[in-house]
């Protein structure tokens, strides 16, 4: 039986688009545990689920209140939420919209910043946070022109990656680290777990990997395709 949680990113952006119902409903029927979502204002300040600005223009977007009101829903009782906030500046509207529909309990809340994190804390300390590690537009490499200097990044990263997430984790900064998946060593888990924390991994679609991740002691997979789940199971 797996033991990893089973996360669908925005849902599961590989078989319905991201941040939608559609997407949300499939995740659901995958059976994953959690389901990321992304928060973004637009600049009308309307917060919306949103990975980036195109993708808040290119389409209809749920506004934040109808984002949380479906997941309230009963069919996702069961389900744990990854709420990932893309900038600083909303924090206290999204703990209040999710104190207000009694989702708070199973809310993880996850951020770049530091400063987002730390105000989450004020405003509702019991809820969970999730430092993601690192900070980035857009995958870079799959890019041709940035891949080698993204590679070299991520190793620079990887090296002094445990020190920061057990120090993170040990002055309550984070109770959680959401790293990317080249970032995740087994001294990586080793740490966080030596301070409590829960680690998980950001976006894995390829179930050989999933496989070998939960084998190393990862606590979360997030994954485009939760499809994958059942696959390498």
């Amino acid at each position: 039986m797996s033991t990893v949680i089973r996360v669908g990113h925005k849902g599961a952006d590989h078989v319905a688009p991201g941040n939608t119902v559609e997407s949300f409903e499939a995740a659901l029927r995958c059976g994953v545990d959690m389901i990321e979502f992304d928060v973004l204002p637009t600049p009308g300040g309307t917060l919306v689920l949103a990975h980036d600005p195109a993708d808040a223009r290119g389409r209809r977007t749920l506004t934040l209140a109808e984002g949380l009101d479906h997941f309230a829903g009963a069919a996702y009782d069961g389900v744990s939420l990854d709420v990932d906030l893309k900038v600083p500046g909303y924090e206290r509207e999204v703990v209040d919209g999710l104190r207000e529909r009694g989702l708070s309990e199973r809310a993880l809340i996850s951020s770049t910043y530091p400063e987002s994190l730390a105000l989450v804390r004020e405003l509702d300390p019991a809820l969970e946070r999730g430092w993601s590690v690192p900070r980035a537009t857009r995958d870079y490499t799959k890019s041709l022109l940035y891949a080698a200097p993204a590679y070299a990044l991520l190793r620079w990263w990887r090296a002094g990656l445990p020190a920061q997430a057990a120090r993170a984790l040990g002055r309550g900064e984070c109770e959680a680290l959401m790293a990317h998946r080249l970032l995740v060593s087994a001294l990586l888990v080793q740490r966080v777990h030596e301070e409590g924390g829960r680690l998980f991994v950001w976006t894995v679609d390829d179930g050989d990997e999933i496989e070998r991740l939960e084998a190393l002691g990862v606590d979360g997979v997030i994954t485009n395709d939760p499809r994958l789940f059942a696959e390498y199971r």
